[in-house]
């Protein structure tokens, strides 16, 4: 009997064979199909969008970076390696990307606006400390994460940004279960030291 898990309420086949699709239509989609593109779109749209939507919180914003998403997909489905994993975990990779960019480019113009606020005030309020110090506090966690191996920071930003269970996480990496709770020990660990927290 095929086992299944519901993921956000989706059946996905533990046997990969969603991902196996996702695949071949990759694979006809680096080649120019139309129909295969339109066909993969139909089949992890709202499954991207989720993702997108828990990263970015913002749905006007993660609705461009679904757009983003699929047009990087439809340019870029020639560098997808079917032999080095499934179709549905490569575009769902992007898609964390892209958002986990758009955060920090957010991130980066929210930084710049309150450093002109503080300049054009010319006057010390205590919202705009406020906001100074929770942009500092941001600088910081970003700088902790740089610390990070990609793996622990895939796995820690999907559960915190994203909103995904440890298993949830292990089903879209496509690694094992006790791998990504490694990942996320350690990687909480070493955040708690860059960030000098006493644990």
């Amino acid at each position: 009997m095929l086992m299944e898990m519901v993921i956000d309420g989706v059946d996905v086949p533990e046997d990969g064979s969603a991902g196996d699709l996702a695949a071949d239509l990759l694979v006809r989609v680096a080649g120019g199909d139309q129909q295969a593109f339109a066909e993969l779109y139909d089949m992890l749209s709202s499954r991207v969008f989720g993702l997108i939507l828990r990263v970015l919180v913002n749905r006007s914003q993660s609705e461009e970076v679904l757009q983003e998403v699929f047009l990087e997909v439809w340019q870029s489905a020639a560098r997808f390696a079917p032999n080095k994993g499934q179709g549905r975990t490569w575009v769902l990779t992007i898609a964390h990307r892209r958002a986990v960019d758009r955060v920090r480019a957010s991130q980066a113009s929210a930084d710049r606006d309150v450093k002109a606020g503080i300049r054009d005030l010319g006057v010390a309020h205590d919202s705009v400390a406020e906001q100074v110090e929770l942009s500092m506090d941001g600088q910081r966690v970003v700088a902790a994460l740089g610390t990070l191996s990609e793996p622990q920071r895939e796995a820690l930003v999907l559960a915190y940004y994203g909103g995904y269970s440890q298993s949830e996480i292990a089903v879209l990496t496509a690694t094992p279960l006790g791998t990504i709770k490694t990942r996320m020990r350690d990687g909480l660990t070493r955040l708690r030291s860059e960030m000098g927290v006493i644990a």
